[in-house]
Protein backbone atom coordinates (compact mmCIF):
# COMPACT_ATOMS: atom_id res chain seq x y z
CA UNK A 1 0.00 0.00 0.00
CA UNK A 2 1.18 3.70 -0.77
CA UNK A 3 0.63 5.26 2.75
CA UNK A 4 1.50 8.77 1.56
CA UNK A 5 -1.29 8.31 -1.33
CA UNK A 6 -4.06 6.31 0.84
CA UNK A 7 -3.81 9.36 3.62
CA UNK A 8 -3.99 11.98 0.95
CA UNK A 9 -7.69 10.15 -0.42
CA UNK A 10 -8.05 9.79 3.51
CA UNK A 11 -7.61 13.30 5.01
CA UNK A 12 -9.15 14.73 1.80
CA UNK A 13 -12.45 12.24 2.52
CA UNK A 14 -12.09 13.83 5.95
CA UNK A 15 -12.79 17.15 5.51
CA UNK A 16 -9.18 18.56 4.85
CA UNK A 17 -7.46 20.32 1.71
CA UNK A 18 -4.52 18.14 1.29
CA UNK A 19 -1.03 18.93 -0.89
CA UNK A 20 2.47 17.54 -0.98
CA UNK A 21 5.74 19.02 -0.36
CA UNK A 22 8.42 18.18 -2.34
CA UNK A 23 10.87 20.06 -0.57
CA UNK A 24 11.12 16.89 1.46
CA UNK A 25 12.31 13.07 1.11
CA UNK A 26 10.29 11.51 0.63
CA UNK A 27 7.83 14.62 -0.39
CA UNK A 28 5.51 15.17 3.01
CA UNK A 29 1.74 15.27 2.68
CA UNK A 30 0.72 18.63 4.35
CA UNK A 31 -3.24 19.14 5.30
CA UNK A 32 -5.36 21.84 6.97
CA UNK A 33 -8.85 22.45 7.92
CA UNK A 34 -10.48 24.91 9.00
CA UNK A 35 -9.20 24.75 12.87
CA UNK A 36 -6.03 22.00 12.65
CA UNK A 37 -2.56 22.17 9.97
CA UNK A 38 -0.61 19.15 9.83
CA UNK A 39 2.28 17.31 8.16
CA UNK A 40 2.51 13.18 7.33
CA UNK A 41 5.90 11.98 6.53
CA UNK A 42 6.17 8.45 5.81
CA UNK A 43 9.84 6.00 6.46
CA UNK A 44 10.89 3.05 5.18
CA UNK A 45 11.43 1.49 8.86
CA UNK A 46 10.85 1.95 12.22
CA UNK A 47 14.58 2.63 12.79
CA UNK A 48 14.40 5.28 10.25
CA UNK A 49 11.14 7.02 11.39
CA UNK A 50 13.00 7.24 15.03
CA UNK A 51 16.15 8.87 13.58
CA UNK A 52 14.94 11.17 11.43
CA UNK A 53 11.69 12.22 12.49
CA UNK A 54 12.91 15.46 14.51
CA UNK A 55 15.13 16.60 11.44
CA UNK A 56 11.73 16.04 9.60
CA UNK A 57 9.15 17.99 11.76
CA UNK A 58 12.01 21.00 12.25
CA UNK A 59 12.77 20.98 8.46
CA UNK A 60 9.00 20.94 7.59
CA UNK A 61 8.15 23.29 10.48
CA UNK A 62 10.66 25.99 9.01
CA UNK A 63 9.58 26.17 5.74
CA UNK A 64 6.12 26.76 6.83
CA UNK A 65 6.68 29.01 9.56
CA UNK A 66 5.10 31.95 7.94
CA UNK A 67 2.26 30.82 6.99
CA UNK A 68 1.79 29.31 10.55
CA UNK A 69 2.82 32.77 12.34
CA UNK A 70 -0.40 33.63 10.18
CA UNK A 71 -3.05 31.12 11.16
CA UNK A 72 -3.94 32.72 14.30
CA UNK A 73 -5.40 29.93 16.93
CA UNK A 74 -5.07 27.40 14.05
CA UNK A 75 -1.21 27.70 14.94
CA UNK A 76 -1.82 25.95 18.31
CA UNK A 77 -3.07 22.71 16.85
CA UNK A 78 -0.62 21.73 14.21
CA UNK A 79 0.06 17.88 14.05
CA UNK A 80 3.04 16.18 12.79
CA UNK A 81 2.01 12.60 11.75
CA UNK A 82 4.89 10.03 11.21
CA UNK A 83 4.26 6.72 9.43
CA UNK A 84 5.88 3.34 8.31
CA UNK A 85 4.91 -0.04 7.78
CA UNK A 86 7.25 -1.61 8.87
CA UNK A 87 6.55 -3.94 11.87
CA UNK A 88 8.88 -3.90 14.52
CA UNK A 89 8.11 -5.56 17.99
CA UNK A 90 11.10 -3.99 19.86
CA UNK A 91 10.83 -0.42 18.14
CA UNK A 92 7.26 0.01 18.53
CA UNK A 93 6.85 1.43 22.21
CA UNK A 94 9.58 3.64 21.19
CA UNK A 95 7.57 5.04 17.92
CA UNK A 96 4.30 5.34 19.85
CA UNK A 97 6.21 7.15 22.49
CA UNK A 98 6.51 9.74 20.17
CA UNK A 99 3.13 10.91 20.83
CA UNK A 100 4.05 11.89 24.60
CA UNK A 101 6.40 14.55 23.06
CA UNK A 102 4.21 18.15 22.70
CA UNK A 103 7.39 19.85 21.48
CA UNK A 104 6.66 21.98 18.69
CA UNK A 105 3.46 20.08 17.30
CA UNK A 106 1.01 16.94 18.70
CA UNK A 107 2.30 13.99 16.90
CA UNK A 108 0.84 10.42 15.93
CA UNK A 109 3.49 8.34 15.22
CA UNK A 110 2.84 4.61 14.12
CA UNK A 111 4.01 1.38 12.60
CA UNK A 112 2.89 -1.35 10.84
CA UNK A 113 0.48 0.98 8.79
CA UNK A 114 0.21 -2.06 5.60
CA UNK A 115 -3.69 -1.77 5.50
CA UNK A 116 -6.83 1.54 4.89
CA UNK A 117 -7.99 0.21 8.11
CA UNK A 118 -4.72 0.58 9.95
CA UNK A 119 -4.29 3.94 8.26
CA UNK A 120 -7.51 4.87 9.41
CA UNK A 121 -7.03 3.74 12.84
CA UNK A 122 -3.55 5.52 12.65
CA UNK A 123 -5.07 8.65 11.63
CA UNK A 124 -8.34 8.50 13.59
CA UNK A 125 -7.54 11.82 16.28
CA UNK A 126 -7.51 13.53 13.02
CA UNK A 127 -11.19 12.24 11.96
CA UNK A 128 -14.68 13.81 12.54
CA UNK A 129 -16.62 11.83 15.33
CA UNK A 130 -18.19 8.80 12.93
CA UNK A 131 -21.02 7.88 16.10
CA UNK A 132 -24.66 7.20 14.51
CA UNK A 133 -26.91 6.12 17.03
CA UNK A 134 -28.77 3.18 16.13
CA UNK A 135 -32.76 5.01 16.09
CA UNK A 136 -34.53 3.02 13.65
CA UNK A 137 -35.48 -0.16 15.30
CA UNK A 138 -36.12 1.69 19.16
CA UNK A 139 -40.02 2.94 20.12
CA UNK A 140 -38.80 6.49 20.77
CA UNK A 141 -41.36 6.73 23.59
CA UNK A 142 -39.82 3.63 25.53
CA UNK A 143 -36.13 5.02 25.33
CA UNK A 144 -37.45 8.15 26.51
CA UNK A 145 -39.13 6.87 29.45
CA UNK A 146 -36.07 5.11 30.08
CA UNK A 147 -34.00 8.18 29.96
CA UNK A 148 -36.51 10.59 31.77
CA UNK A 149 -36.28 8.99 35.29
CA UNK A 150 -36.34 12.36 37.04
CA UNK A 151 -39.86 13.85 35.12
CA UNK A 152 -43.18 12.72 36.70
CA UNK A 153 -44.76 9.58 35.41
CA UNK A 154 -48.27 11.99 34.63
CA UNK A 155 -46.09 14.35 32.85
CA UNK A 156 -43.95 12.33 30.84
CA UNK A 157 -47.81 10.88 29.73
CA UNK A 158 -48.89 13.88 29.25
CA UNK A 159 -46.04 14.91 27.20
CA UNK A 160 -46.38 11.31 24.69
CA UNK A 161 -49.70 11.79 24.54
CA UNK A 162 -52.36 14.70 23.16
CA UNK A 163 -52.41 17.22 25.49
CA UNK A 164 -51.53 20.49 24.51
CA UNK A 165 -48.35 22.23 25.83
CA UNK A 166 -50.18 24.08 28.26
CA UNK A 167 -52.12 21.50 29.94
CA UNK A 168 -47.97 19.38 30.35
CA UNK A 169 -47.01 22.87 31.58
CA UNK A 170 -49.96 22.68 33.97
CA UNK A 171 -49.00 19.16 34.84
CA UNK A 172 -45.44 19.76 35.85
CA UNK A 173 -46.28 22.93 37.44
CA UNK A 174 -48.67 20.68 40.04
CA UNK A 175 -46.30 18.30 40.54
CA UNK A 176 -44.22 18.37 44.12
Amino acid sequence: MDIATQAEIYLRGAGYDTWIWSGASPAVTCFENATLAGFLHVFPTAADLLARWEDAQQRVLARHAASLRNAGAKAWNVYSVFLTSERSAELQRQVERLEEDFALTRKIARIEVQTVEDLAHALMPLSPIQAQPLLANADVADRLRTRAKDIPEPALAAFLGTPTPDEVAAILASQP
